[in-house]
């Protein structure tokens, strides 16, 4: 079973896909599609074939990633990686690429995340249940990003699920915590949301650069 959004692209998902194994084993694959959004969703292949929108959402990952990258040069207390990283939870069967993962060296030291390597280039996967995912969604990742993953992230055990929709105005920026029923928005105040995963607050601002392109700054305090 496969779920394919695609824009005239044409993917060839291999028969002996049939499981949360098997597809772990074909992103290792050489023949593994380079491009595209491709993950293990309840039971079967989710592709987005897609073309990525430059300004509201690889610019708006590019941004939460290098915001978050700096303030941990300041406070070494763990990792965030970008979409390349493939994301597995066993007991939920979900695998994929989130638009960033963060997970504490505490995490890594007790298990709750496990670094995995690949057939041959070094450790290409994690497993288990990273403190933080973000998520911006695209009209071809809507149903996934705000309904599917919001649950399934829930149900993996990560603490804060962080979802941006740029796509209209005012762009939506929600740091979504935990609780014991599911995730919930966490309160805003002037614009600000805090993170207990950083222990910082965030605002998400748009602004244009010197051509009139937008510009997506990820401010902290």
């Amino acid at each position: 079973m496969a779920v394919l959004i695609t824009e005239d692209v044409h993917l060839d998902i291999p028969t002996w896909v049939t499981d949360l194994a098997t597809f772990r084993r074909w992103t290792d694959e050489p023949d593994f599609p380079e491009t595209g959004n491709i993950w293990w969703l309840r039971g079967e292949v989710w592709a987005d074939m897609s073309q990525e929108q430059i300004f509201s959402h690889i610019d708006v990952k590019g941004e939460v990633y290098f915001a978050i990258k700096t303030l941990l040069r300041d406070n070494d207390i763990g990792r965030i990686f970008t979409d390349g990283l493939l994301l597995t939870n066993e007991d939920i069967g979900v695998s994929g690429n989130p638009d960033a993962t963060f997970f504490t060296h505490e995490a890594l030291a007790e298990g709750r995340v496990v670094l995995i390597e690949g057939r041959t280039d070094g450790f290409t996967e994690v497993q288990g249940s990273p403190e933080m995912v973000l998520e911006v969604v695209s009209d071809s990742s809507e149903e996934k990003d705000i309904l599917i993953l919001r649950e399934d992230y829930f149900a993996a055990g990560i603490l804060e699920y962080w979802l941006v929709d740029a796509r209209e105005k005012p762009i939506q920026f929600d740091i979504l915590r935990r609780n014991s029923k599911g995730f919930v928005s966490t309160r805003k105040v002037g614009g600000w949301v805090k993170s207990i995963v950083f222990g910082h607050s965030f605002r998400l601002v748009e602004g244009k650069d010197r051509s009139g392109n937008p510009k997506y700054t990820l401010e902290t305090k």
